[in-house]
């Protein structure tokens, strides 16, 4: 566990260090869970609830305009990942599966949600694959982007992330000391060669300078060790939407996930990068409002 405490010290540093005040465009509050407290927005009305959380180093804020699309038809809950946004680790947390689905459903249980739709992306969504093995009766549906099977993530990292992110301790202090670069090269690379990562970029390098997280090392640590027979068991309805022109996955095949997952439906996005979410909310909001036989008015 040094290296959950490595990032527990580097991330509380440069929450204690930052000297801005963070201006959050959208209500945010804290809730308790297992694994720690978390940054959670939630609209508060007592129709079907979609949980999602940003991909970082995407935070809250990027999803505005999805949630303004959403909220007149739904309860959508948004809330950071801990170790990344404004979710501050504890020492204890490794970014385990099991971890991850405990934020996931100490969410729910914090704020009184008895089943929820899980929109999740990328590594998060095996967080939600998990939830949805732990507790399928409170998971009514899966909407996954840009989530393949756990070997193709596990190959996915040893191409894209720096090796020696992979080394326990160095990795997170390399992560954290060169967070902000590794950010805007990471929207450079995620997103179509047509859209101005400074769109998505500047939102997330702000929340990098006024204390935000970005734990990439320990996520890509914990989760080569994960085994992908505990996904398995996903028996709830399964929707995986897949950005064709995210560059960092030219590699991965977007049906990979259907080995583990026959029942998955996969949707591609030809015109989309990394994000499907925040890229064309109009489109992705369709699709999951559609699962309830809704649609945008």
């Amino acid at each position: 566990m040094i290296s959950a405490y490595a990032d527990f010290l580097l991330t509380h540093l440069s929450a204690s260090v930052s000297k801005r005040k963070v201006d959050h465009a959208l209500p945010t509050r804290r809730v308790d869970t297992p694994v720690g407290s978390v940054r959670v927005y939630d609209s508060g009305s007592a129709m079907a609830a979609v949980i999602m959380v940003p991909d970082g180093p995407n935070v809250i804020e990027h999803y505005a305009g999805l949630i303004k699309l959403l909220s007149p038809q739904m309860r959508v809950v948004c809330f950071d990942m801990p170790g990344f946004g404004h979710s501050l680790p504890k020492q204890s947390y490794g970014h385990k599966l099991d971890q991850g689905a405990q934020a996931v459903l100490g969410v729910m249980d914090s704020l009184g949600i008895d089943n929820a739709t899980l929109a999740f992306s990328c590594a998060n969504g095996f967080y939600a694959l998990r939830a949805a093995t732990l507790a399928p009766q409170r998971i009514t549906h899966l909407l996954l982007s840009q989530t393949p099977s756990l070997e193709a993530m596990h190959a996915w990292a040893q191409h894209t992330i720096p090796s020696l992110f992979s080394v326990p301790v160095l990795g997170q202090l390399l992560a954290w000391l060169f967070r902000k670069k590794v950010a805007s090269r990471w929207y450079r690379k995620a997103l179509p060669r047509s859209t101005d990562p400074r769109l998505f970029g500047d939102m997330g390098i702000e929340a990098l300078s006024n204390g935000g997280c970005f734990c990439l090392a320990s996520v890509v640590q914990a989760l080569v060790h994960e085994k992908a027979e505990v996904l398995t068991d996903v028996r709830v309805p399964c929707t995986v939407i897949w950005g064709m022109q995210d560059a960092s996955h030219l590699r991965t095949d977007p049906s990979s996930l259907v080995e583990w997952v026959p029942h998955a439906n996969v949707v591609e996005f030809a015109d989309c990068g990394h994000f499907p979410d925040i890229e064309h909310p109009s489109r992705f909001a369709e699709i999951l409002l559609g699962m309830g036989g809704a649609s945008i008015t």
